[in-house]
């Protein structure tokens, strides 16, 4: 953590720099373009803003920052993300530890007139703390005390994505209120399908006979399953840094697998599923593994194949129809 507040600074001082030697030209460039600009941070936040823009994408520049696919918890920001940030007109970020760099990039930014969302702090008291589960491989933290840490991985919940989207939208219609008719509308439409979405969940959870994940990686999808009544057992907390799980957990997921009956173990997108699959042969049993999306690592090629936060969430709820059967 330490020296990703050093390259922080670093990149502060050279966006100070940068500020000074570039503001005879800063305010003519302001001018003479008309758009507003939004960064968000992970594709959620582009996608649903992107929806709520509609027709009027092309009055917005929109920037994805992690839009090579890195994930947000080994996210850091370059000196052109910086300036990207401190120029425009609102930003959109989670909120979590791993976003404690945005608090020098805020207090640094050259548009005073930033709006800025913290996804957690619009989500206030629905937000959750990271949960240790019987048979979790916690992190291990040498010498530092034990402090309450909150589940990231809001964007996982369809309720919280209405409720996200809500505030996108108000913040772009204060931005641009000539075309907040046209922001409301967009908005209302979007929220009808996350509507949808959320019913198919639901109705694939309520007939579901395995009510019950068994989850042979990290685990981001608290708040899904929350959601819809389901339970899990993991391997590690959703952001853990661990990529070896211990012969002890390994063991514990083995036997929940037996104990359960389960015929299916998941992993992440961007899983080796070498875990899984050791988990698999300790068990003994004729298991399927198989993988749920948690919208961390979209890059922009997956955006150009048509990727969009419904048509992953979709996929996600096809694998729980398939497997929970």
């Amino acid at each position: 953590m330490f020296g990703k507040k050093l390259g922080i600074t670093i990149l502060a001082l050279t966006l100070g720099t940068a500020a000074l030697t570039g503001c005879g030209s800063s305010s003519k460039a302001a001018d003479s373009d008309k758009k507003f600009r939004v960064v968000c941070t992970i594709f959620p936040e582009y996608d649903w803003t992107r929806e709520i823009l509609g027709s009027h994408a092309d009055s917005a520049e929109l920037t994805y920052l992690l839009d090579n696919g890195v994930d947000l918890h080994s996210y850091q920001p370059t000196a052109e993300d910086m300036m990207k940030i401190s120029t425009c007109d609102l930003f959109i970020y989670v909120g979590g530890e791993s976003d404690e760099w945005v608090e020098d990039a805020l207090e640094d930014a050259q548009n005073k007139n930033m709006r800025a969302i913290d996804l957690m702090d619009v989500l206030g008291d629905s937000v959750k703390e990271e949960e240790l589960k019987e048979g979790m491989q916690g992190e291990e933290e040498e010498g530092e005390e034990e402090e309450e840490e909150y589940d990231e991985h809001v964007w996982l919940s369809l309720s919280n994505a209405k409720i996200i989207c809500t505030e996108i939208e108000k913040n772009i219609e204060a931005i641009d209120p000539d075309n907040a008719s046209d922001y409301k509308a967009n908005l209302g439409s979007y929220i009808e399908k996350l509507d949808a979405l959320d019913g198919e969940f639901k109705a694939v959870a309520d007939s579901a006979e395995v009510k019950t994940l068994i989850f042979a990686d990290r685990f981001p999808f608290r708040y899904l399953v929350d959601d819809y009544g389901l339970d899990y057992y993991a391997a590690f907390i959703g952001c853990s840094a661990e990529t070896e799980a211990s012969f002890e957990t390994i063991s514990f997921l083995a036997q929940k697998v037996n104990e359960l009956g389960c015929d299916t173990i998941y992993t992440l997108e961007s899983s080796d599923k070498s875990i899984a699959e050791t988990v698999t042969s300790t068990s003994g049993a004729d298991i399927t593994i198989a993988e749920l999306n948690s919208l961390q690592s979209v890059s922009q090629d997956d955006i150009a194949g048509g990727a969009s936060y419904l048509s992953l969430m979709q996929k996600n709820c096809d694998v729980l129809e398939e497997t929970l059967k």
